[in-house]
């Protein structure tokens, strides 16, 4: 007889410390020996977690206590990333809700609590960093259950237990006035609230792939939960669409289970248990696994659908092919293909000139990832502005997304913060003080508004604003709604910036490059303090004459430029402009190099 056995996931906001809590669970269950080396923030495996701190792919670990194992699955906070979160809900059989002991329930929590609820999830509620000064344990608790309340959570989801914790510190109770112990009650309650896997033992092997992984030596990966019966090394399997084709057969040549960060090559899985096969070429995300002799497959859970999409380009800029190594369209194609393979909430489309494709997402952060994902393997690109994917309702009118944003921002800024949005055609919903001089200032938002805000937000808050974005719907179309209102400076030579010419441009406004940049003609090199663009030549230097100056020399000092990341480049540009993406550079340009092309293309577009 195998171990009893609990599937659980942990939900929680971003930074509500779900991971370093998972980190002492770990500790404490024994899955570490006391002598290994374990870096911080286990489960964050991929460099990108590590440096933004943040989860952004779902992971799978597992714990042994008193005889019990229990598979935790780590869930991203963030809802670009919720594509992740619908599917593997339905590997688990209940949720652990993390929430901060000061900042409550957040929007973010909202969006995966409300998938949990409606899958009939049972809740175990824990209020983390209860060591804060600012702790508010109490009203905290309070909007957990409003929360669930307006989630349409049922008598038994509301009747949670609630436990106090810090996870850095790994210790939880029941009793929020204590300050010690060990992480033994928390074990205790998921052994005892989340039920034990409802599989069917006795019948034929089923099972749901819920994601997908590679690896060098067994290919893909597919990992889910043996939904029924139970199978062994080399059993004959076939894999089924939603619709209960077969895509193909073969044999599950490995199988792999979780052991803490590890994973592990076992003989058998049986119905209940979270595992890996290995053996097929073609079987993705929402297919059904199973014994030949099954038809019917397993339901999915439906994914939500993405609501913004980018045109990834071949790199085309005078310096193209000098950084990166992979800069063909095929390449792209190949890797973006592989990526919506894995990534159910990404799709992918060629454009009809087979240079580009359009790739739709979640959000801004998503897309963002990706991309940075695709430079740091050497890819070079051509990224256009965001755009939001359209809808129509029943009666054909346009329909956009809207999202709902909620804002924690210092009393003293709350006026500016509500002035950008309205001009960004979003409806104040809510406005209440949150203590400590903070207000919180809830909006419902189109998401074309909120594209490239995220930055002038942080300057009118002082970078003391917190600002957290959920899907909410598609509306009406809300019109035209003004984007930048600066143009921008445009070299119109190829070569080095010298510092004398840059010198004599930062009256003209704000510079995004430093002496010595390689430039080209088209390539953006600064903001203009007008509203229109203009064409400067950053190349031209001092004339040497025979003659003495009558004037000293100075110093040549410049103001350092403003260096975008990413995101911020992506958020920055218009319409009619693109960031090249290279695995060293990320270089502003105009889709147009030449100005006579761009002429002639604004003519077109103010013409039609």
């Amino acid at each position: 007889m195998s171990a009893p056995l609990r599937n659980v996931a942990i939900i929680a906001h971003v930074d509500h410390g779900k991971t370093t809590l998972v980190d002492q669970l770990f500790r404490q269950s024994g899955t570490f020996r006391d002598n290994q080396r374990v870096e911080e923030r286990a489960m964050d495996s991929n460099d990108l977690e590590k440096e933004r701190g943040i989860t952004i792919l779902a992971k799978c670990t597992s714990v042994e206590w008193e005889g019990t194992r229990i598979n935790i699955v780590d869930t991203p906070g963030h809802a670009d990333f919720g594509g992740e979160v619908e599917r593997i809900l339905s590997m688990v059989d209940g949720v652990i809700l993390l929430v901060d002991s000061s900042e409550g329930a957040m929007p973010q929590t909202k969006f995966v609590t409300g998938k949990a609820l409606s899958l009939g999830l049972r809740p175990i509620v824990v209020v983390n960093k209860i060591d804060r000064p600012d702790e508010r344990i109490q009203e905290v608790l309070d909007e957990v259950f409003d929360l669930f309340v307006s989630l349409e959570a049922n008598d038994e989801q509301l009747d949670f237990p609630v436990l106090y914790a810090s996870g850095r510190n790994g210790y939880a109770n029941e009793d929020p006035t204590l300050r010690e112990g060990t992480l033994t009650p928390l074990f205790q309650k998921i052994v005892d609230h989340v039920p034990p896997p409802s599989a069917d033992e006795d019948g034929p092997f089923k099972f749901l792939v819920t994601l997908l992984d590679r690896d060098n030596f067994l290919g893909r990966i597919l990992t889910g939960k043996v939904a029924s019966g139970s199978i062994k090394v080399n059993d004959p399997i076939h894999a089924l669409d939603s619709s209960g084709k077969v895509v193909e057969t073969g044999r599950a040549s490995k199988l792999l289970a979780f052991r803490g960060l590890e994973r592990v090559p076992v003989d058998e899985a049986k119905a209940g248990d979270i595992v890996s096969i290995a053996g097929l070429a073609v079987a993705t995300v929402a297919n059904t696994i199973a014994n030949p002799s099954v038809t019917e497959p397993l339901q999915a859970q439906p994914i939500d659908p993405p609501t913004l999409s980018m045109r990834f380009a071949v790199n085309d800029s005078p310096l193209a092919g000098r950084e990166g190594s992979k800069v063909t369209s095929r390449m792209i194609r190949d890797r973006l293909e592989r990526e919506a393979e894995s990534n159910v909430a990404i799709r992918v489309t060629e454009s009809e000139d087979k240079d580009s494709f359009e790739v739709a997402g979640r959000g801004e952060l998503q897309l963002g990832v990706l991309i940075e994902t695709m430079r740091r393997e050497g890819f070079e690109l051509g990224i256009s502005r965001p755009r939001v994917i359209f809808g129509t309702d029943e009666n054909g009118n346009r329909t956009e997304p809207y999202e709902t944003v909620v804002i924690d921002v210092d009393d003293e800024y709350s006026g500016t913060v509500v002035e950008k949005m309205a001009l960004r055609k979003a409806e104040l919903t809510d406005m209440r003080p949150s203590g400590g001089g903070k207000t919180r200032i809830t909006f419902s938002a189109p998401s074309r508004g909120l594209i490239g805000y995220h930055g002038e937000f942080l300057s009118d808050t002082r970078g003391t604003g917190i600002m957290n974005r959920l899907f909410e719907k598609y509306g009406p179309y809300k019109g035209r709604i003004e984007g930048r209102q600066n143009g921008v400076l445009i070299s119109m030579e190829t070569g080095d910036a010298v510092p004398y010419a840059l010198n004599a441009l930062e009256e003209r406004g704000e510079l995004f490059i430093e002496p010595g940049t390689k430039l080209y003609q088209g390539m953006i090199i600064g903001e203009n303090a007008k509203p229109e663009d203009l064409e400067v030549n950053p190349l031209k230097s001092k004339q040497l004459t025979n003659f003495r100056a009558s004037g000293k020399d100075d110093a040549i000092r410049l103001t350092p430029p403003r260096v975008m990341t990413l995101e911020q480049a992506i958020a920055y540009i218009d319409e009619d402009e693109m960031v090249e993406v290279t695995p060293q550079s990320i270089r502003l340009r105009k889709v147009h190099l030449d100005p006579h092309e761009r002429k002639r293309h604004k003519r077109k577009v103010e013409a039609a």
